[in-house]
């Protein structure tokens, strides 16, 4: 359990996840033991559907079309079960979130709903492929009174920069995260933060099919992000990573 104490404004997650059972029941239309068997069997569903359907060619019509509710089965168990390695993430994200923050494939939205607790953040561009994420998180939003400060899309709108870039276990679904560095690079203000981790790992057992494991394009990673961000320590015991534009 983390040493580290919570913050008062995001103690609603130690509480219920932020209500994310009663959320998922409500917009899955799932009585309780239903939802309970679900969660339960999410993560191997969702390594079943990439081992069958998955490839790096079809990668966007996968996540966008083909993995529904799998996806919010599959992090709901993840977020219910990791409660003090998500808790220190957002202890992270409330160390250094501020004005204009981009969720970049923000999932069930747990960061999105934190990052827009924190006192000093202004609004939050949550964006997602999976169309079905998006409308969960736009009700979850609407439930905890959040909608004003949680705008769900698709891409992020242009022109945009961001004092806060969060992007949590999606750099290893990407073809080229490299690019997308470079991206988030373009998008962050010259004094901005952004908040990274990664598993360019596919499993002992193929437990992740779907994760990047190339060694050419991993090495690229890793030059793309020391050529353009200086890392910013932090305290948390977590795979994230805070950086700042170099």
């Amino acid at each position: 359990m983390s040493s580290f104490p919570v913050p008062e404004f995001l103690a609603g997650y130690w509480q219920d996840g932020f209500q994310l059972k009663p959320h998922l029941q409500d917009f899955l239309q799932l009585d309780s033991p239903t939802l309970e068997a679900r969660l339960q069997e999410g993560k191997e569903a969702l390594a079943q559907l990439g081992r069958h359907d998955f490839t790096w060619e079809n990668a966007t019509e996968f996540y966008r079309d083909q993995v529904g509710a799998a996806h919010l089965f599959d992090l709901g168990a993840w977020h219910l079960t990791s409660q003090d390695y998500i808790g220190d993430t957002l202890r992270l994200l409330a160390t250094f979130a501020k004005g204009n923050v981009l969720d970049f494939g923000g999932g069930i939205g747990t960061h999105a709903i934190a990052a827009a607790l924190c006192p000093q953040v202004d609004q939050v561009i949550y964006c997602d492929i999976n169309p079905m994420n998006r409308d969960f998180v736009e009700k979850r939003a609407a439930a905890l009174g959040l909608s004003s400060q949680i705008k769900c899309c698709l891409e992020v709108p242009p022109g945009m920069q961001f004092e806060t870039i969060v992007c949590f276990d999606v750099l290893e679904h990407l073809p080229d995260p490299s690019q997308q560095l470079k991206e988030f690079h373009q998008l962050l203000t010259p004094q901005g933060k952004t908040l990274l981790n990664w598993y360019f790992f596919k499993g002992l057992n193929q437990e992740f099919p779907f994760h990047l494991e190339d060694p050419q394009l991993i090495a690229k990673f890793f030059d793309v992000l020391r050529q353009n961000f200086q890392e910013v320590f932090h305290p948390y015991f977590i795979t994230a990573r805070c950086y700042q534009p170099s």
